[in-house]
């Protein structure tokens, strides 16, 4: 019954920031959660994955947006935020938040952060980086 919204897309100018929030029907402090993202005729990418909260919310950030954007849940878990700072066009896109349904424990040592590593998503918010 795992249900995701994304909210807090728009357009921004470059060197602008933006802050989307994916909200969870339940929490997923014990689960793995990401971010990905799809430009007009090209494949959806990962950009930013954090891991179940018991074993250290583990992040990974893609290389493109290292240093820039910034990954976090809120402490009941219901909440999972992507702080975009120093927006180019290259980020323009649609942004999907998306979470695997197993959790923990066990948990696996590793986070995943690929697209075939998800089974639950969101509908996607629009994020537009144009002068």
């Amino acid at each position: 019954q795992l249900q995701l919204v994304e909210t807090g897309g728009g357009s921004v100018q470059p060197g602008g920031s933006l802050t989307l929030s994916c909200v969870a029907s339940f929490t997923l402090k014990d689960n793995t959660v990401g971010w990905f993202r799809q430009a007009p005729g090209k494949e959806r990418e990962a950009v930013s994955c954090i891991g179940p909260r018991p074993i250290g919310s583990r992040t990974v950030y893609m290389d493109f947006v290292k240093g820039r954007f910034t990954i976090s849940r809120d402490a009941a878990g219901n909440t999972v935020y992507l702080q975009m700072n120093d927006l180019s066009p290259e980020d323009t896109g649609v942004y999907y938040c998306a979470a695997d349904s197993r959790r923990g424990p066990p948990f696996r040592a590793n986070t995943r952060c690929t697209v075939n590593a998800y089974d639950s998503w969101g509908q996607g918010a629009q994020v537009t980086v144009s002068s």
